[in-house]
């Protein structure tokens, strides 16, 4: 890594930030004064986000598959080197397959996982040295209830969202003696294109689903260290 002088800003990553909940905390996250590296595969997206957002010349937007393990290690190295620092990495890239257990494929596990469990993975692990130089850091994992309580179809995708809860306990356990703090926001159904895909809205009216920007304030809450007290833990967040 080549490292900047550290921006006088607080530095976020914020992966699947082209649309949904990402977008959402990308945008709140910049209110707040942060400066924001937008990552997500569609560099489009990820533009009419950071034009929509305050001050959009201090943000930066890479296009990046996260479960490219080479590409999302770059993507932390060009945050570093643009900013010198990185205070919060969330993570809410994220695909939801909707397949019954007897149709499930070799495929099919491993793009989810690549994607929900070693999507996540690959950056908290490229961040590290850098929380440890800083001896600060917060990491929110964006996961699902499904991980609880899954739907019918969601054998792979609540599997590794799974996954993904685990490694806020672990970062917890690890962070505590270089002050890095984990979380996983755990919401229902969330009115995303992504929601859409799986459930039309007769099976889950529009009404029943949170929209992106509830769960963007638990996120930015968590983020920014007002949900300290939450460290390595599970946050539920249900639909209405």
């Amino acid at each position: 890594m080549t490292d900047s002088q550290p921006s006088p800003r607080p530095v976020a990553i914020v992966t699947g930030a082209g649309s949904g909940i990402g977008a959402a905390t990308a945008r709140m996250l910049a209110e707040r004064g942060y400066a924001v590296v937008l990552v997500g595969r569609r560099h489009e997206m990820l533009e009419a986000v950071r034009s929509s957002m305050r001050e959009p010349t201090l943000h930066l937007a890479l296009s990046a598959d996260v479960a490219d393990s080479e590409r999302s290690a770059e993507v932390v190295d060009q945050a570093v080197e643009a900013y010198g620092r990185i205070d919060a990495l969330v993570l809410a890239a994220g695909t939801a397959p909707k397949v019954p257990i007897d149709q499930t494929t070799e495929a099919v596990l491993e793009e989810t996982f690549f994607v929900n469990a070693f999507g996540k993975a690959f950056p908290i692990v490229r961040a590290w040295p850098v929380f440890k130089r800083q001896r600060s850091g917060r990491v929110v994992i964006v996961s699902t209830l499904g991980t609880i309580d899954p739907f019918p179809g969601f054998f792979a995708y609540a599997a590794s969202k799974a996954a993904a809860d685990s490694f806020a306990r672990s970062i917890k356990a690890e962070g505590k003696a270089i002050g890095v703090k984990a979380f996983a926001v755990n919401p229902g159904a969330v009115e995303t294109d992504m929601l859409r895909r799986n459930f039309p809205e007769k099976i889950i009216p529009r009404e029943k689903a949170l929209a992106p920007e509830a769960v963007a304030e638990i996120i930015v809450a968590c983020a920014t260290g007002a949900r300290d007290e939450d460290n390595g833990r599970v946050i539920p967040v249900p639909s209405p």
